[in-house]
């Protein structure tokens, strides 16, 4: 049974189980845009987990994400950037919130339930004039691009605006973050996507010192926990592994969407962790996929929509493989 309240996500492997069987293991999870070949976190601490953070373990934190995402701004560490959103309504009197759509469906839920008057549109120009405009650069689940400069601009016309760079890690040349503490810019960063651990629950908040003090005093004294601090320094410092792993993204983006030629699919667009592919049968492809235990993500509004993250290991790629083939 759907959770009350819980909008269509990926990553729901347990409807899967329970219509095509399989235990958790037995499947490889291609329904999020989560990077299949994680952080190798290593060896945390016992203090991590028995001890509260401290205020200079959280402040190193903040220093290793601004280090990753390349700015100077006010960084607030949250648990996912989900936990932004949620505090999105409380930064400002409800008003007019529009949003670059079809995007991730949690902001429009979480501003209506908040009393915010919502809209949905198109292009760039029809968010100007609104109190809070959203945009998710790149975009899931279609992957559209947005230069900086273009953002920029929008930034005058707009209340405060808000740019969701979720899997913006690994085409940094898109991203605001070197910017964000301009009046009325706020920057979302998502760790788990591009780092492969969203089951750490981590996520950032880039802006200007207002907002991120009143995000931060909104999320309490202990944000994110001594694990995920633990971990997030060491990753986000690891410039290396970044790198490796963004030029690793896009020789996969290329396999993937050359593998599925075979099938028909056209490319709509996507991201370095996913794309999103026109089939005739979205549903259909799903269930192919399904049967032998690969579980991708279809969209009620888009009957042709199927979009599949990325395999990990040379073994998922050999049985997408095998499985497309029949």
């Amino acid at each position: 049974m759907k959770q009350r309240g819980m909008r269509e996500h990926g990553g729901n492997l347990d409807q899967a189980q329970q219509r095509f069987g399989g235990r958790a293991e037995d499947w490889i999870d291609l329904s999020t845009g989560i990077n299949r070949l994680p952080y190798p976190v290593g060896e945390v601490s016992s203090r991590a987990w028995s001890a509260l953070p401290s205020r200079a373990e959280v402040d190193a934190l903040l220093q290793a994400a601004q280090h990753a995402y390349r700015t100077s701004a006010p960084v607030a560490a949250m648990g996912g950037a989900q936990a932004a959103i949620q505090l999105l309504p409380q930064l400002a009197p409800s008003g007019r919130a529009r949003i670059l759509a079809p995007t991730y469906n949690e902001y429009a839920g979480v501003l209506s339930a908040a009393g915010w008057d919502v809209q949905e549109v198109s292009g760039l120009d029809a968010l100007a004039g609104a109190d809070l405009a959203i945009i998710v650069n790149p975009n899931n689940p279609d992957g559209r691009r947005h230069m900086p400069t273009d953002l920029l601009a929008l930034l005058p016309r707009v209340g405060r605006l808000v740019i969701d760079e979720s899997f913006a890690d690994a085409v940094p040349q898109l991203s605001l973050a070197s910017e964000a503490d301009r009046p009325g810019l706020l920057n979302l960063r998502s760790f788990g996507k591009f780092y492969g651990l969203a089951g750490l629950r981590l996520g950032f908040a880039l802006g200007n010192a207002a907002d991120i003090g009143k995000l931060a005093s909104m999320s309490g004294p202990w944000p994110v926990s001594g694990a995920a601090i633990a971990i997030g320094c060491r990753a986000l410092r690891d410039d290396a592994w970044a790198e490796a792993t963004s030029a690793r993204l896009a020789r996969d983006c290329a396999r993937l969407d050359a593998m599925v030629q075979s099938q028909g699919w056209t490319l709509v667009g996507g991201t370095p962790l996913f794309r999103l592919y026109g089939t005739p049968d979205a549903r259909a492809a799903q269930e192919k996929l399904a049967r032998r235990q690969i579980w991708s993500r279809v969209f009620a509004r888009e009957p042709t929509w199927l979009r599949l993250g990325l395999p990990g290991s040379e073994s998922e790629w050999a049985r997408l493989a095998e499985v497309l083939a029949r």
